[in-house]
């Protein structure tokens, strides 16, 4: 059955990155690779778990923080025929490699601090408590840069909570460093690496949810589609609302479109451009598709359950 299609206001051109981020990325990402090799280079010197396996979390974090700033880019990209969204859904799934790959690591840092319960070795726990201190620093300076823009988009929030965490993980790390040297506990050390792990768990879940729900084009966080469809329905002249549907086109982009039933349809696109900027106004909604439906010809999509 044809329908008539009638399209809104398309959101394109709008730049949702603030212009401070690629300085933000690019320290970010020096700090943190130069504070991994020292990790790496102490934590071999002062045999410690601990510090080896927050390396493995920083390292991932590098890479995370590539990943992030790639995709940015990269869903700049123009659309094409073949890709008529241009490359947006890239930093969907950069967040979701994210998440995955913090967690494959997680499971890495716990084997091994599972390994040393059993055989436990000793650990330099001054050093430890030094190399700890500097991940504080780096770490709070490196979430501060992502502080402004980690509402906005789901890899900059992404950014700012493994930066926080790390600094939170760090002052754990000095504690156990700590305690290792008043009390020759050395067990502490893979103790820590579990609680380190835990505490990446705890902070990454929230992200992985969000990433799985945009690549399975759930309603973005913050959206409330109860609110879309009253507001659609309660427009003048709309009998009824069907065939709504929401989702994020990127981590900074939502989609949306729907059926109006209006037996007395508008003459002009001036409702359509209202109903768009409405919707990017009220429900950061910039890409809106809507086609109207005089309501004499049943619609095949009108039911619920069909998609």
């Amino acid at each position: 059955m044809p329908h008539n299609h009638e399209h809104g206001g398309h959101d394109h051109g709008h730049d949702h990155t603030p212009p401070s981020n690629n300085a933000a990325f690019a320290i970010g990402v020096t700090l943190n690779l130069a504070f991994v090799v020292a990790e790496v280079v102490y934590g071999l010197a002062a045999n410690s778990l601990a510090l080896l396996s927050d390396a493995g979390h920083n390292l991932s974090d590098v890479f995370g923080l590539l990943i992030a700033w790639g995709a940015i880019h990269i869903g700049k990209s123009l659309p094409t025929k073949r890709r008529t969204y241009g490359l947006r859904r890239s930093s969907i799934l950069a967040a979701l490699t994210n998440a995955i790959v913090l967690l494959v690591v997680v499971g890495g840092i716990t084997w091994e601090a599972i390994g040393r319960f059993f055989h436990p070795e000793v650990v330099a726990g001054s050093t430890v408590m030094w190399v700890a201190a500097a991940g504080v620093v780096i770490n709070t300076a490196t979430a501060l840069l992502f502080m402004a823009g980690r509402d906005k988009d789901l890899n900059i929030k992404g950014a700012f909570m493994h930066m926080a965490g790390d600094a939170a993980v760090s002052v754990g790390v000095i504690l156990i460093g700590f305690a290792i040297r008043a009390t020759g506990w050395h067990w502490l050390d893979p103790a820590v690496s579990i609680l380190i792990g835990i505490v990446i768990v705890w902070g990454t879940w929230s992200l992985l949810r969000e990433s799985v729900n945009l690549a399975m084009d759930a309603v973005p966080a913050g959206i409330d589609p109860h609110a879309v469809e009253a507001y659609l329905a309660g427009l003048a002249g709309v009998q009824a609302v069907h065939d709504l549907h929401i989702w994020g086109m990127s981590t900074t982009e939502v989609a949306l479109t729907a059926h109006l039933v209006m037996p007395q349809p508008p003459t002009d696109d001036k409702f359509l451009h209202e109903v768009s900027h409405e919707l990017h106004e009220h429900f950061e909604i910039g890409h809106a598709t809507i086609q109207i439906e005089h309501g004499d010809v049943e619609c095949h999509l009108a039911p619920a359950h069909v998609v």
